[in-house]
């Protein structure tokens, strides 16, 4: 298995047993993730072309839902979306916004766009295609998603993180980010050096499942016929 293969199989992992939402994948892995999920083992799962209709897994439009709507579903919690993040802590709050001091930033970044929001009112994860310490740090130059050690709100998860390297959870007693399976070929080390903090590492660690021959078939064959969401994986 590819480590392409193996960031998409565990992006769409991350949306197993959803069911009937919306799935928001942000980027070419993700994006392919979703439609694998829809296509295999989670057919419920809603998709949108992020402007006003829903789409099938080919982009056929579906159903209609204007920008109005998504806040609907938003705030009920009936949503699962999958973004980046420049910056990403222990605890697991996010930064997209600026690096270094806020009121007088090195680097301005995109702002914290719909990050406090997604974090608060549903389901959110993240896709990091370069694992390293400039994106794991200690503490993140600002919050704009929100992580385990802020108030949130009932419907406040972060689910995984996903990497080129492998799949980190919360799933520990103070919500401190554990890894939970390393694609193949990667060590340990390899995950330490690249973290710019302490890791919670089970004893026994998993590897990330193989994608099935269907499933390789249909990521390269339909879902990135062209490699192009292949090529943004380190």
């Amino acid at each position: 298995m590819s480590r392409f293969e193996a960031c998409v199989i565990a992006c769409a992992e991350a949306f197993r047993g959803d069911g009937e939402i919306l799935a928001s994948p942000m980027g070419p892995v993700p994006a392919v993730a979703a439609k694998l999920a829809r296509r295999t083992f989670e057919p419920g799962l809603m998709l949108s072309d992020g402007v006003a209709s829903l789409v099938d897994d080919d982009g056929a439009i579906e159903g209609w839902m204007p920008y109005r709507r998504v806040f609907d579903v938003v705030w009920w919690g009936r949503r699962h979306v999958m973004m980046g993040a420049t910056q990403i802590d222990r605890f697991g709050n996010q930064n997209i916004s600026c690096l270094g001091d806020f009121h007088r930033p090195k680097v301005q970044l995109l702002g914290a766009r719909g990050a406090p929001g997604n974090t608060v009112h549903h389901v959110t994860s993240y896709w990091v295609p370069r694992h390293s310490t400039r994106v794991f740090v200690p503490a993140v130059d600002m919050v704009s998603g929100v992580g385990y050690d802020k108030d949130h709100g009932p419907f406040h998860e972060i689910r995984v993180v996903v990497t080129n390297l492998g799949v980190f959870d919360f799933d520990t007693p103070d919500h401190r980010m554990a890894i939970r399976s390393l694609h193949p070929g990667v060590s340990v080390d390899e995950v330490v050096q690249s973290t710019g903090f302490e890791l919670h590492i089970p004893s026994n660690l998993p590897t990330t499942r193989a994608a099935t021959e269907t499933e390789q078939a249909l990521i390269h064959e339909v879902l990135d016929p062209h490699g192009r969401a292949a090529a943004t994986v380190a």
